[in-house]
């Protein structure tokens, strides 16, 4: 019983999902924390700031991350050398780009950024940028090496560290925003020192980058930073429009952050398994083992959409006690955005795999496209939704008065509360099953090309994984 033990604690998918799963449960319940320890407007910076700080490490970290893992897991000593140099000097250099490209907007636009709720982000992010930067190179190549263990203690310390603060400050300090950003700060330091006095950041190895390796993770790169931005625009331009509409703003920022906080628990079983399939099939790719590719392919997408079924099937049900458990009584509301993420859980699976399938059939090209896709019509669906629909019912509601005055009160009543914030937040929580959808579409026709899958296989398959994981339990 013991060896069995010791065997899963060992086997890589169970430390990538205990590595994704710890961290999240952490992250829940220090957004819990934060959701009441904050006003809602102060909560709505918050989530900006975080937001929009993430959406900017696509940018950053896009060039190199999906590369180095590609190529460092067949690599020999000598090229594995270069390319972490590689990977530390192109991450320096966009880290220190983005940077400059936020000072010339703070000094180009100080007023509107001052009167927005992205203020918070434009102060605080050029310090986070640097401090950042060896834990996040460190992630890429602990990935790269297959060492989920390690990235488990970084990430256990980054964000164990702010939640242990954040029960401090809830029960005994009370402090504000601006602390907690402070203190968000300071664990980023410790958790980048950590990081570089074991190497796992591969700092020793800068100066041994070489034009080569600079050139071949550039070549690869400038699709999957595309690729890495769309995707992270694709869950964060919600709250990008959100921000920006009059209408909906810091409040409207903070209501959808709840139900879109539970979607991570859908995410944690398809991070953790895309993590340890992705350097497996790309060095199945490179080489030339199409069908293990496929192999892989088939028992990820379809297991998890199987197992996918279950969890989305409880969290429809209790879709307002989770909804309660994190937000409180103020958020119950949300309740039904919730319950459409839960829908757009069962798509997740596969249009998640079949991106992770065209980067390692050395396809960032189709990839890009495909995000490109779905990023489009996330953009242009949420601001129909969130701009469109409230600028027609305004035009509406004067119409109305202008030719019947104000006799017609039963019409302006109903155009009036069918633009509540809340169904504005569920329109755009509906745009997102449908690029979902978009991607899967068109990510398929591209693998078809190289692969010829066919979709009856990701069910059989994933039935068949299910099999062999009830078989190797029971021996």
């Amino acid at each position: 019983m013991t060896n069995v033990l010791v065997k899963i604690i060992k086997n890589k998918n169970f430390l990538s999902l205990a590595n994704n799963g710890l961290v999240a449960v952490f992250g829940f319940f220090s957004f819990i924390i934060l959701v009441r320890s904050l006003p809602t407007n102060d909560f709505g910076e918050w989530v900006l700031l975080i937001t929009t700080a993430n959406f900017i490490d696509m940018f950053r970290f896009g060039i190199t991350r999906t590369a180095i893992v590609r190529f460092l897991s067949a690599a020999d000593k000598a090229t594995a050398k270069e390319l972490i140099g590689s990977n530390y000097v192109i991450g320096t250099i966009s880290t220190f780009a983005t940077i400059v490209i936020v000072l010339t907007a703070s000094y180009l636009f100080p007023l509107s950024i001052k009167s927005s709720g992205f203020s918070l982000f434009f102060t605080w992010f050029p310090v986070l940028a640097i401090i950042t930067l060896p834990f996040n190179n460190a992630q890429s190549v602990l990935q790269a090496r297959m060492r989920f263990d390690y990235i488990l203690y970084l990430r256990v310390i980054n964000v164990g560290l702010f939640m242990i603060y954040l029960l401090i400050n809830y029960f005994f300090i009370g402090s504000g925003l601006l602390i907690i950003v402070y203190a968000y700060l300071i664990t980023n330091i410790i958790t980048s020192i950590f990081a570089s006095l074991y190497n796992w950041d591969g700092i020793k190895y800068f100066f041994k980058a070489k034009r080569k390796t600079n050139k071949l993770i550039l070549n690869f790169g400038k699709y999957t930073t595309g690729t890495l931005i769309g995707s992270n625009l694709l869950k964060s331009a919600d709250t990008f429009i959100i921000g920006l509409s009059p209408f909906l703003g810091t409040t409207g920022v903070a209501l959808y952050s709840i139900p879109l906080k539970l979607t991570e628990i859908i995410e944690i079983p398809l991070r953790s398994f895309a993590m340890t399939a992705f350097p497996g099939m790309s060095k199945a790719s490179i080489e030339g083992k199409k069908e293990e590719v496929k192999r892989i392919f088939y028992r990820n997408a379809g297991g998890l959409t199987l197992l996918m079924v279950p969890l989305m099937l409880f969290s429809f049900v209790y879709a307002k006690d989770l909804v309660y458990i994190l937000g409180g009584k103020d958020y119950e509301s949300t309740a039904t955005i919730f319950r459409i993420f839960c829908l757009y859980g069962l798509f997740l699976p596969i249009d998640r795999f079949v991106g992770v399938t065209l980067d390692s059939v050395n396809m960032p090209k189709q990839n890009f496209i495909k995000v490109v896709y779905m990023t489009l019509a996330n953009i242009i669906g949420d601001s129909i939704m969130v701009f469109g629909f409230y600028y027609i019912s305004i035009l509406i509601v004067i119409t109305t008065l202008i030719f019947n005055g104000f006799t017609n009160a039963t019409l302006i009543g109903t155009i009036t509360k069918t633009f509540t914030t809340i169904n504005v937040l569920e329109s755009v929580a509906w745009v997102t099953i449908l690029f979902t959808l978009i991607g899967i579409f068109v990510g398929f026709h591209f693998l078809n090309k190289e692969l010829n899958l066919h979709y009856r296989k990701i069910l059989t398959s994933g039935m068949a994984f299910f099999i062999d994981a009830i078989l190797k339990m029971r021996h």
